[in-house]
């Protein structure tokens, strides 16, 4: 008796057999409120049917109910021929087994089933996240959510929003409002650029919390502070301009950055602030505590990566004092893995290591540091999971430089727990997958970029470690990809449909 395909892979799953369950018009659905929305609307996009009805026999049931103490975010589904039951732990769990069904959805002739099946599922890690990079390109509200709902149907419970960099500032701040009346309006390549303003962040957060996602906004410095420089331009330092960031200007195009000007080349790590000037610690403590207002959930994500025009010395002042004002708002800091050299950094601050699954040149001794310090690590390997990186025989969307183009194999081929050496499971807070935008200018974009390779970071984040599941294979995840075609067709997907994967027509 064959599988069901579902994404990211189960904890347990076990097909039973007896009848499938049919779906019908007016299929009548009990229980959570918000979780039978959620289920309407995807069995609407997928069959036309609109349930929650009570024109024939046989039910949908959906709730919460640990009575057991079950795993946050854990679930149960029960699927024969009379009833469905879908039974969270919290209205996460919920969420996601509404998730689960939605992809069991299955046709039939002319008529449409769920397979009878038990489902048994709790999530292997934390935090399980996805970045979008609106600061080379921005990506207006709608683009935003959209990719929220197309997260959150793979489980992923965090959007990381990379809100300003070289090329521009993206967020509305009262306290500096010179960041965006001067320093939003360019993105790569001459296009325009953009900022939400309060009241846009605010429809982000809420609408990411309606999908049990949190926002976790990134303020990148000292470096990538260019834009930072055309508002306030006493904070920033002249820019420095090496012959590596010259070989990025001649292959990518574009101008040197200069002071005062603004930037739309690809270079990086020419900007940095001034990092003994007490104002620039003044105006850290302004942008992180009126985002700390803004954000309700715990984390506050700083940068640090690629400083490469500030010496080691200042480099290790300013991630101390950085770390040390989020901290003190009772939020607990984010940088990149580079942060993690700081003799003093705020031993609560999460390290973000976005080095290739095999760590170079010390960059896995940064990262350790942070577990060292008591804290923990979010992993995303450059060379796995950045969804910017080229398809191989793919579109012309992307970059090489991660040892690109990157397969859809190499997306799914590591081991979250054998990336940097000396930490474990209990050392990794969760997975991310980075969307960077220098190529990156429309919803279709994102969607060609990250569907299919985000389900191999959805099932690193999610399911049981490889070896510990007969479903953490490559040969079972292209099967279960394949399967999900047209569920992400019916949803508006436009999915790469890379050769790798056996895609279902229906």
């Amino acid at each position: 008796m064959s599988l069901p395909a579902v994404v990211p892979a189960p904890a347990a799953i076990q097909p039973e057999t007896g009848a499938p369950f049919r779906l019908g018009a007016g299929t009548p659905m009990t229980g959570d409120a918000d979780a039978a929305a959620a289920l309407a609307a995807i069995v609407e996009v997928r069959t036309g049917l609109s349930p929650a009805g009570s024109g024939r026999e046989g039910a949908i049931e959906l709730r919460v109910d640990a009575p057991g103490g079950g795993e946050p975010e854990s679930y149960r589904i029960a699927v024969d021929e009379a009833s469905v039951v879908i039974t969270g732990a919290d209205a996460a769990g919920l969420f996601y087994g509404v998730q689960t069904l939605g992809q069991l959805i299955a046709r039939d002739g002319d008529a449409w089933i769920i397979p009878a099946v038990t489902i048994d599922d709790a999530p292997r890690f934390a935090y399980r996240g996805v970045m979008l990079d609106v600061a080379r390109h921005f990506h207006d509200v709608a683009t935003v959510k959209g990719y929220i709902d197309r997260a959150a149907s793979l489980k992923m419970n965090a959007l990381h929003l990379h809100l300003t960099d070289d090329q521009g500032w993206r967020i509305q701040l009262d306290s500096r409002p010179a960041l965006t009346e001067r320093a939003s309006g360019t993105a790569v390549g001459g296009d325009p650029g953009g900022f939400y303003t309060k009241a846009d962040y605010r429809e982000i957060v809420e609408y990411a919390a309606s999908r049990h996602m949190i926002v976790v906004p990134e303020i990148d410095m000292p470096g990538h502070t260019h834009a930072v420089g055309l508002a306030y331009p006493e904070l920033a330092e002249t820019p420095v301009i090496s012959d590596h960031m010259r070989d990025i200007i001649r292959d990518y195009g574009g101008d040197e950055p200069r002071a005062g000007a603004p930037y739309d080349g690809m270079a990086v790590g020419f900007s940095s602030l001034k990092i003994h000037d007490e104002a620039t610690y003044d105006f850290v403590a302004d942008v992180f505590g009126e985002l700390a207002a803004m954000t309700p959930g715990p984390y506050l994500h700083f940068g640090g990566d690629e400083s490469l025009s500030t010496s080691d010395e200042d480099f290790d002042v300013f991630v101390t004092r950085a770390s040390a004002i989020i901290a003190d708002l009772g939020k607990t800091p984010v940088a990149w893995h580079e942060a993690g050299s700081a003799s003093q950094i705020a031993d609560t601050t999460i390290g973000q290591y976005w080095g290739f699954v095999t760590p170079q040149e010390g960059a896995g001794e940064k990262a350790r540091r942070f577990v060292d310090n008591g804290a923990q690590l979010i992993l995303s390997p450059a060379d796995a999971i950045y969804l910017d990186m080229k398809y191989p025989n793919g579109p012309a969307l992307g970059l090489t430089w991660a040892n690109g183009p990157t397969s859809v194999e190499r997306a799914y081929a590591w081991e979250p727990s054998d990336v940097v050496p000396g930490v474990d499971d209990s050392g990794i807070l969760g997975v991310e997958a980075p969307l960077w935008t220098e190529t990156v200018r429309t919803a279709a974009d994102i969607d060609t970029m990250a569907f299919p390779r985000i389900a191999a970071a959805a099932e690193a984040a999610w399911s049981p470690a490889t070896g510990e599941s007969d479903l953490r294979t490559w040969s079972s995840f292209r099967q279960r990809v394949g399967a999900m075609g047209p569920l992400w067709t019916s949803m508006g997907i436009g999915f790469h449909p890379s050769d790798e994967i056996p895609w279902a027509s229906e």
